[in-house]
């Protein structure tokens, strides 16, 4: 496990230094300050699908709820700043502080239930979020949605790209350092046998518990991310959809691994940002590469690189004593 852990985190780091050396790149090219836009928002949904794995690929818990967390976070840092008048930077960790505590609510009743029931529970909060921000227009702003003025420092869209690329690093940082820690070990062995887990004093609701609510943190934070870089959010950043794209990241990037999420959210909203001019069809196209991803690697990509790492150091291990006599 520390092996894999190691390489995914390496291979998360190349792609992290790939990011920021990007834009020296895109600034010379046409159409580069719109690409570094829709990589702004490919690394947001990368904090988001990098929460999710924290629930998903840890303790095993599928929540369909991370488009309403966003979407909580979005507005909740658009609503301190702008209504409240409170500084941006001090909304900032209140905003994931506020979507982490909704989270802790939530998820007291919802891990009452086992297996497809909590995805249930959770996708029936995400149609609730999204029904009360489309129609509830004084706290959503309605059609015209919520501004939110950004300080000075974040003004320019370089700036914006690089504040984005820096959460998103802390965020992968921190994930690692809780999967390393003994709180990881026990949510890898909920997610192993729960009733073992139990058996041996791990109490499974608390440490779900505890990995939901930090999930919704990180959710918070991609949400507040999402308001500073588009300047205005509206009730469509709350929509359940989101919660299936976010799952969907997760998935074909690789689940419980360090790189998965970022690779899938990067990759796919790129691809779909460069195929949209197939209009509705290009979701047809989506739909076949997740089918072959999920037949092919059912582990994601970056599962599919370390199987295949495992079964080339297996042949190669296997390779050596023959070799050995035959020298």
């Amino acid at each position: 496990m520390k092996g894999k852990l190691n390489l995914n985190f390496l291979f998360a780091l190349a792609l992290l230094a790939t990011a920021a050396v990007l834009p020296l790149f895109l600034q010379r090219t046409s159409g580069g300050k719109y690409n570094m836009i829709v990589l702004t928002y490919a690394m947001i949904w990368a904090v988001a699908a990098s929460s999710l794995n924290l629930v998903l690929g840890y303790t095993g818990q599928a929540c369909l709820a991370h488009g309403a967390f966003v979407g909580i976070g979005a507005y909740s840092i658009a609503i301190m700043v702008e209504r409240v008048g409170i500084n941006y930077w001090l909304a900032l960790p209140l905003t994931c502080l506020l979507t982490a505590f909704v989270g802790f609510l939530i998820g007291l009743p919802s891990f009452r239930t086992r297996g497809p029931y909590f995805a249930i529970v959770t996708l029936c909060f995400n149609v609730i979020v999204y029904a009360t921000f489309e129609n509830w227009t004084w706290l959503s702003g309605g059609y015209a949605g919520q501004p939110i003025t950004l300080p000075a420092a974040l003004s320019g869209r370089l700036a914006r790209y690089y504040f984005v690329l820096a959460f998103l690093v802390i965020t992968l940082l921190v994930v690692r350092q809780i999967v390393k820690s003994i709180v990881g070990a026990s949510f890898l062995s909920i997610l192993s046998n729960e009733g073992l887990s139990e058996a041996v004093g791990i109490s499974a609701f608390r440490y779900k518990l505890l990995s939901f609510t930090v999930s919704c943190f990180f959710a918070g934070l991609a949400g507040a991310l999402f308001a500073t870089a588009s300047g205005r959010v509206d009730s469509s950043i709350t929509s359940y959809l989101h919660s299936f794209y976010v799952l969907i990241y997760v998935l074909i990037g690789g689940v419980a691994t360090l790189a998965g999420p970022v690779l899938g959210a990067v990759g796919l909203y790129f691809l779909l940002d460069r195929i949209k001019g197939l209009g509705e069809f290009r979701y047809v196209g989506f739909g076949v590469l997740l089918i072959l991803i999920i037949v092919f690697f059912p582990r994601g990509l970056v599962g599919g690189l370390n199987q295949l790492r495992d079964w080339a150091r297996e042949r190669r291990s296997a390779r050596s004593p023959g070799e050995e006599v035959a020298g």
